[in-house]
């Protein structure tokens, strides 16, 4: 009998054995298309920037030749030397520096401020404000860009740093807000009255309790600030002129002036690349806190 039911349990842990694979197999071919789709996101998605570095590293002689070559053959920096090398665009990286980095500075400052006064405060008009701010994202840039030229003009910033500055806040400040605001909000608020029972002023509880608090929503804003005003383009060619004044946007399509037939395109990748490169590096640095302020910034807000 002890035979008998050994072979049975063996049958049995057979039969159990090839049901799991079944099972397992069909998991698998149901998910072949999803695997599909995400590895032609991924391929869509990635493949511009490879065809860039790709391009970078190619010779110009060596760009339009056939048959298609995806991987150069012969390597080389020369464009890279060649960009490096352009006074214009080592100018316009300094530029765009300056100018995206004061931008996220104050879009923070003031950002954060008003995401205090608007998520922990209660006084009227308080959702009329947020959804003004909000409403401020919807407009395209070339509809207030008549209206903004003229008050550039009149203030007699046109072809300044300043006039960057003062147009880019316009596009990033409502951002900043609206997502700062989401987490003020979300803070429990039984630590800001502990705060002010220990005799806290509420500019002590937002500096030294609430803005701690939030560093993974000020770096997911501040990121995501510094990237638009980085790669904004239509504002600095309307309110720049001096290619002392251009940002790298401006000064990318700057090489295609060079010559109306013979237009550089492995400097023009190799200078995408450069710019592309530090906000990559930022992205990949901060990408905890930026999942962690976008995971939070979802929950409530």
């Amino acid at each position: 009998m002890s035979v008998v039911a050994e072979r049975e349990a063996r049958a049995q842990a057979l039969v159990r054995r090839k049901r799991r694979e079944r099972r397992g197999l069909k998991r698998v071919v149901r998910r072949i298309p999803f695997y599909v789709l995400v590895a032609a996101i991924f391929v869509y998605a990635l493949f511009p920037f490879y065809w860039a570095l790709r391009s970078a590293f190619t010779a110009e002689s060596e760009l339009f030749t056939t048959p298609l070559q995806y991987v150069p053959d012969h390597p080389t920096t020369e464009n890279f030397s060649e960009v490096f090398s352009n006074g214009v665009f080592m100018r316009a990286l300094l530029n765009s520096t300056i100018v995206a980095g004061t931008v996220t500075l104050i879009a923070l400052a003031l950002g954060s401020l008003a995401g205090y006064a608007l998520g922990r405060f209660r006084f009227r008009g308080r959702s009329a404000t947020l959804y003004v701010m909000l409403s401020m994202t919807i407009f395209p840039q070339i509809a207030i860009l008549g209206a903004l030229y003229t008050m550039i003009n009149r203030f007699e910033l046109y072809d300044s740093l300043r006039a960057l500055i003062l147009s880019y806040m316009i596009l990033v400040l409502p951002f900043t807000v609206w997502v700062l605001t989401s987490f003020m909000r979300a803070l429990p608020r039984d630590l800001e009255e502990a705060a002010y029972v220990d005799g806290a002023s509420p500019l002590q509880t937002f500096y030294y309790v609430m803005l701690p608090l939030v560093a993974p929503g000020l770096v997911t804003a501040g990121l995501l600030a510094f990237i638009a005003a980085w790669n904004e383009f239509l504002f600095a060619l309307s309110f720049t002129q001096s290619p002392e004044k251009y940002t790298v946007p401006v000064a990318i399509t700057s090489f295609t002036e060079e010559s109306a037939f013979d237009q550089p395109w492995g400097q023009i990748m190799a200078a995408t690349v450069i710019v592309t490169v530090p906000l990559i590096v930022l992205t990949l640095v901060l990408q905890r806190r930026i999942l962690a302020g976008l995971t939070a910034g979802a929950v409530k807000g």
